[in-house]
């Protein structure tokens, strides 16, 4: 996935009320981005930080400027969460996702049964794969680690693979590690243990787990390889 226009760098002040960040261009001038990640983001808001913003040419957006790209020990941390679901997609129609590179229709938020949506549903001849996209930037001693805050609604989605998993759907989670400085993953059970409990539920039934780091950088972010995951 290539950025559509070039990136704007600046230095983060302060990241605050979970959806607005004050960046500093480096022209000088202070403008509030919007940020898409409504997680903690532990480890990913150190004041001070580089940071790469992008611009929409909507005049009608209140908050023109988004925050994309955050450099956190030395790496670049994508932050968008908006990201993942692409990034997903076109790893499946190129092949770059090998597991899921046999389906030829792809579809997005696909009602599964009244209030649950998951992200994408791919679909060939003979089957159906449902897809959960989760994105990741905690980094827990070289380790990427999800979720970065208690997840009540990513148990839900865990919940609900293992019940198209026993209708006799396929069903699979894809991890999306926007960071390419970390050897593995693993559930972040000391911030959230009902989720890990249920990932390695939802393992044990057949759900597929499928962590993928991408390599980010100010021009383009891009699946690179699975990790392995340690439970």
């Amino acid at each position: 996935m290539r950025f559509s226009s070039k990136l704007i760098p600046g230095t983060l002040i302060q990241r605050y009320k979970r959806f607005l960040a004050d960046v500093r261009l480096a022209g000088g001038e202070l403008v509030t981005a919007h940020c898409t990640n409504t997680g903690s983001m532990m480890g990913c808001k150190e004041p001070g930080s580089r940071v790469y913003l992008s611009r929409s040419d909507n005049l009608n957006r209140k908050l023109p400027y988004t925050w994309e790209l955050i450099e956190a020990n030395g790496t670049w941390v994508g932050i968008n969460t908006m990201h993942p679901n692409r990034l997903v997609a076109e790893a499946v129609k190129n092949g770059a996702l090998r597991e899921l590179d046999t389906y030829p229709t792809i579809r997005r938020e696909v009602l599964t049964r009244q209030g649950t949506r998951l992200d994408l549903c791919l679909e060939g001849t003979d089957c159906h794969c449902y897809v959960e996209v989760k994105n990741v930037t905690l980094n827990l001693d070289g380790a990427a680690a999800f979720p970065d805050a208690v997840s009540e609604r990513g148990t839900k989605h865990l919940k609900e693979l293992i019940r198209l998993k026993r209708r006799g759907y396929r069903a699979a989670v894809v991890f999306v590690i926007q960071r390419d400085d970390c050897a593995m993953f693993r559930p972040a059970d000391e911030i959230d243990p009902e989720y890990g409990r249920w990932l390695r539920r939802a393992i044990r039934a057949g759900v597929e787990a499928l962590p993928y780091r991408a390599k980010v950088t100010p021009e383009e972010i891009l699946l690179s390889e699975r990790l392995g995951i340690r439970l």
